[in-house]
């Protein structure tokens, strides 16, 4: 071998494919039932990064369930499923361990599906903790629920962009979250929240955000939930940031933003503690 060809075998260009890089895959399947004892999970399925506990709860309160990432965040490419069913008369929260974060990516997009079933008689309360979603960050979320007509849920998802006490921004992000939400086959709620790019800017008008820096949604369906619109209502009077809540045709559905999560969180609390009307599960005072 020549010097010319010794030199050009140690110094070869790169290979143009880049190595596959790893993600976080999980999945948890939850199916609760009921009988005289109470509400049980008689399913629990969960693989690769996702896994789930059941923490004690008090007599009388709903059956719970914490949801746990042990990846410790999202980024590109992540892909974790949530499917939850309550079946006959069965009554559970969903929460989940502490605030998820989707951090700044190289590459993909980080997918979460959540898939909720509420049976007849019964009460399900998807109540995860904020996701805060960080600089530079892409994230594709879907929710669909779909409730008998004699079920009930409350189901909210936060978010917030940045952590405002660490003087962080979210000023180039991807955010897609997609709500479908169907009773007896037939759809009574769908929303979409999309925000490209500088996510200070399109919240600063007045018109959009007025400034905020986190979001949240909330929806509670059952047979009387214009009934509790003024319940709603005046546990939003004192409200640290800016919230609306209408009702209609056994939907109830509220709009929250605030200029950092700890008012967000606050101001939610009350909200779901209002209509639940019961404490908050017990992972969102750890």
């Amino acid at each position: 071998m020549t010097i010319h060809e010794a030199y050009l075998t140690t110094h070869a260009a790169p290979s143009p494919l880049a190595p596959a890089m790893q993600r976080a895959r999980g999945t948890v399947r939850l199916r609760f039932t009921a009988d005289e004892r109470g509400t049980s999970a008689s399913e629990a399925f969960q693989s690769g990064s996702a896994k789930v506990r059941f923490p004690r709860v008090e007599a009388g309160e709903a059956f719970e369930a914490t949801l746990i990432n042990t990846a410790g965040g999202i980024t590109g490419g992540d892909d974790f499923r949530w499917t939850i069913a309550a079946e006959a008369g069965a009554q559970a929260a969903v929460t989940g361990q502490a605030a998820e974060r989707i951090y700044k990516r190289s590459s993909g997009v980080a997918q979460i599906e959540t898939t909720l079933s509420v049976g007849d008689g019964s009460s399900l309360a998807w109540l995860p903790q904020e996701t805060i979603v960080f600089d530079r960050s892409a994230m594709q979320r879907t929710l669909h629920a779909d409730v008998h007509p004699n079920g009930r849920l409350l189901a909210a998802e936060a978010i917030v962009l940045g952590r405002t006490a660490m003087g962080e921004a979210a000023r180039a992000v991807s955010i897609r979250d997609q709500w479908r939400v169907t009773r007896g086959g037939r759809v009574i709620f769908a929303d979409a929240l999309r925000l490209e790019g500088d996510s200070t800017a399109t919240l600063a008008g007045g018109a959009t955000g007025n400034g905020a820096r986190a979001l949240a949604t909330l929806i509670f369906v059952a047979k009387d939930a214009e009934a509790h619109l003024e319940r709603a209502r005046a546990a939003l009077d004192e409200a640290g940031g800016e919230a609306g809540v209408s009702a209609w045709n056994g939907v109830l559905v509220a709009r929250l933003i605030a200029a950092d999560g700890q008012t967000l969180r606050a101001d939610l609390t009350g909200l779901i503690i209002a209509l639940r009307q019961a404490n908050m599960p017990r992972m969102w005072n750890c």
